[in-house]
C-alpha cells in the first residue's frame, strides 16, 4: 500500500472514506453516552419534583446508567467477536434512542429508573468500540489523530453534559435532555449502516461462552457501583444493606479476577495488564479517571453550594473548559510528534497537579475568577493525556486483543471515576466536619473577637447601636443576639466547607503529580 507524506515529513497510509465516517461515527457515539452521564446531574431537583421523587431515589437516575453501563463496556470485545461490530453498533444504538426516548416520557420515577438503566446498558457499547474502531480502522500513524477525536468525545462530553442539561431544564423542561438525543442517534444508525461492512456472526460462541466470569462480573461491578453511588448517603458501613453489598462486591470481583486469569479463552483478557506499558497506563488511567470525575463532580457542586450560583450560570462557566478541550485535542498529535508520547503524557499530569492545586486555597472570593482559569489549565492537562496515554497503552497489542484492551482500559476509567466521585464526596463531608470542629474550638464566647463580631451582627440586623455589654446580656436584645450567634455558626460551617472543597483539590493535585513522575516509568513508543 502506498503512504501520504505529511508537510511534517511523516509519512502516512491513506484511510478510505469509509474508514473515516466509520470512526467518526463511533466517536460520535461515544460523545453521546459519555454526556449522558453528567446531562441529568443539573436537573435532578427538576426531574425529582415532577416526578414526585425523593432525593433518594433520585439519586437513581444516575446511579442506574452507571450500573448498566460499567457491566456493558468490558463485555464489548466479547459481544462484538460473537455478533460483529456493525450488529453491536447498530443494536447498541436503536436501543439507546429507544431507552432516551422512554427516558424522556417516563411518568413515574420508577419508570425513568429502568428506562435510565436500560439507556446506560445500550449506550456503553458506544464509548469501548469507539476506541476500538480507531485502533483497527485507522493505520497506527493515524492513531494520535484517532485519539484526539476520542478526546475531543470524551472530555468535551464531561464539559457539555451539565451545561446543556441545565440550559434546557432552565429554556424548556428536563424532559428536552432526552429529546436531544434522537436526530444525532438517527444519524449515527445511518452512519455505521453505510460506513461498516457487515460480518458474520459467531452464535455457536454463545454456548462455550464464558459465562461464570461475565456472571460475576456483571455482579461484583453492580455491587460496587451501588455501594459508591449510596454509601455516602447511607453512612457506608453503619448501614447493613452497604455492607452486604460491599461482601458482595468482593466476592463478585476476586472471583472474576480468578476465572478470568485461569480460562483459556475469557471474554475479557486481564492478563493483557501483565503488558508492561498497558499495565502502567491503566493503572495511571485509573487514577486520571477518578480525578476527572471528581472534579466534574466538585465545581459545580463549589459554584451551587458556596457560591449561589444557578444550574445554567454553571453551565456557562464549563464552557471554557469543554472549548479548550476541544481546542487541544487536535493540537496534541503534532506536539507528540516533536516531544514523544511520554513527554506528552508527563506534561498532561503535571498541568492536571497544576489545575487542581490553584484550588486548594478556595475562599469566598474563589468564584469564576479562580475556579475557571483553573479548569482551562485542567482541560489543557486532560487533552494531552487522554491522546498520549491512549496512544501509548494500546502499542504493540495485537489485533485480537485490542477488544479485550479497549475494554479494560475504559473500564478502569469508569471504575476510577466511580471511585473518585464517591471519595470526593466523602472527603467534602468529613474534612467539612473536621473543619468546623476545629474552627469551633477557636469561638470561645467570651472572646473579644467573638463579642466584636457578634456586636457587629447584632446592629447589622436590628440597625439598633450597642456596646459590648449589651450585646451580650441586655434582655431586650436576646432575640438578637441568638441570631447573630446563628450567623456565626452558619459562617463557621460556611469556611469550614470551603476548606473541605480545598482539601479535596489538593489531594487531587498529589494524586496527578504522583502520575507525572510515574509516566517517566513508560517505554518509549516504538516507530
Amino acid at each position: 500500500m502506498s503512504t501520504v507524506a505529511s508537510p511534517s515529513g511523516v509519512r502516512h497510509e491513506p484511510v478510505s472514506l469509509r474508514a473515516w465516517v466509520a470512526v467518526l461515527g463511533g466517536v460520535f457515539g461515544c460523545f453521546m453516552a459519555g454526556m449522558n452521564v453528567h446531562v441529568t446531574n443539573a436537573s435532578l431537583p427538576d426531574i425529582r419534583g415532577s416526578l414526585g421523587a425523593s432525593f433518594e431515589e433520585g439519586s437513581w437516575i444516575t446511579t442506574a446508567y452507571l450500573v448498566a453501563e460499567i457491566i456493558v463496556i468490558p463485555l464489548t470485545g466479547w459481544l462484538v467477536r460473537v455478533f460483529s461490530a456493525r450488529r453491536v453498533l447498530l443494536v447498541g444504538t436503536s436501543g439507546f434512542l429507544i431507552f432516551s426516548l422512554a427516558c424522556s416520557l417516563a411518568p413515574t420515577i420508577q419508570s425513568m429508573i429502568v428506562a435510565r438503566a436500560l439507556q446506560g446498558a445500550f449506550g456503553g457499547v458506544l464509548i469501548p468500540l469507539s476506541f476500538q474502531l480507531i485502533v483497527t480502522e485507522l493505520p497506527s500513524s493515524r492513531h494520535p489523530l484517532g485519539m484526539a477525536l476520542f478526546a475531543v468525545a470524551n472530555n468535551v462530553a464531561q464539559a457539555a453534559g451539565p451545561s446543556l442539561g441545565g440550559w434546557l431544564t432552565d429554556m424548556y423542561s428536563w424532559r428536552w435532555i432526552f429529546y436531544l438525543q434522537i436526530p444525532p442517534a438517527l444519524a449515527l444508525i445511518a452512519a455505521i449502516g453505510w460506513a461498516i461492512k457487515p460480518q458474520p456472526a459467531h452464535p455457536d460462541q454463545l454456548r462455550k461462552a464464558d459465562w461464570l466470569g461475565i456472571a460475576t462480573m456483571a455482579i461484583g461491578l453492580s455491587a460496587l457501583q451501588i455501594v459508591l453511588e449510596e454509601g455516602g448517603r447511607k453512612d457506608w458501613f453503619g448501614s447493613t444493606f452497604i455492607t452486604n453489598m460491599s461482601m458482595v462486591a468482593a466476592l463478585g470481583i476476586v472471583t472474576f479476577v480468578i476465572v478470568e486469569v485461569r480460562r483459556a479463552d475469557p471474554f475479557i483478557n486481564l492478563r493483557l495488564l501483565a503488558r508492561y506499558n498497558f499495565g502502567i497506563a491503566s493503572l495511571m488511567q485509573f487514577l486520571f479517571g477518578a480525578v476527572v470525575f471528581a472534579v466534574v463532580f466538585l465545581v459545580p457542586n463549589y459554584f451551587a453550594e458556596l457560591q449561589g450560583y444557578s444550574a445554567r450560570d454553571i453551565g456557562v462557566l464549563m464552557v471554557p473548559y469543554g472549548l479548550v478541550q476541544f481546542a487541544m485535542s487536535f493540537l496534541t498529535p503534532p506536539l507528540m510528534r516533536r516531544v514523544g508520547a511520554r513527554a506528552t503524557i508527563i506534561a498532561g499530569f503535571a498541568l492536571v497537579a497544576a489545575g487542581c492545586l490553584m484550588n486548594m486555597h478556595l475562599n469566598l472570593d474563589a468564584a469564576a475568577n479562580v475556579v475557571v482559569p483553573s479548569l482551562i489549565v485542567r482541560g489543557i492537562g486532560q487533552s494531552l493525556v487522554v491522546i498520549a496515554l491512549g496512544v501509548m497503552a494500546v502499542d504493540g497489542i495485537e489485533k485480537t486483543q485490542l477488544g479485550s484492551a479497549s475494554g479494560v482500559f475504559n473500564m478502569v476509567r469508569n471504575l476510577g471515576g466511580a471511585i473518585g466521585i464517591a471519595l470526593a464526596g466523602q472527603i467534602v463531608v468529613e474534612r467539612g466536619k473536621l473543619h468546623a470542629m476545629r474552627l469551633g474550638e477557636a469561638v470561645v464566647p467570651f472572646s473579644g473577637a467573638l463579642q466584636e463580631r457578634v456586636i457587629g451582627l447584632v446592629r447589622m440586623t436590628t440597625g439598633i447601636y450597642v456596646d459590648r455589654t449589651q450585646a451580650l446580656s441586655g434582655a431586650s436584645l436576646a432575640g438578637a443576639r441568638q441570631t447573630a450567634l446563628a450567623l456565626v455558626d452558619q459562617l463557621v460551617e460556611r469556611d469550614a466547607r470551603l476548606m473541605a472543597y480545598s482539601d479535596a483539590f489538593f489531594i487531587a493535585g498529589v494524586a496527578m503529580a504522583v502520575c507525572a513522575v510515574a509516566a517517566l516509568a513508560l517505554r518509549k513508543r516504538r516507530n
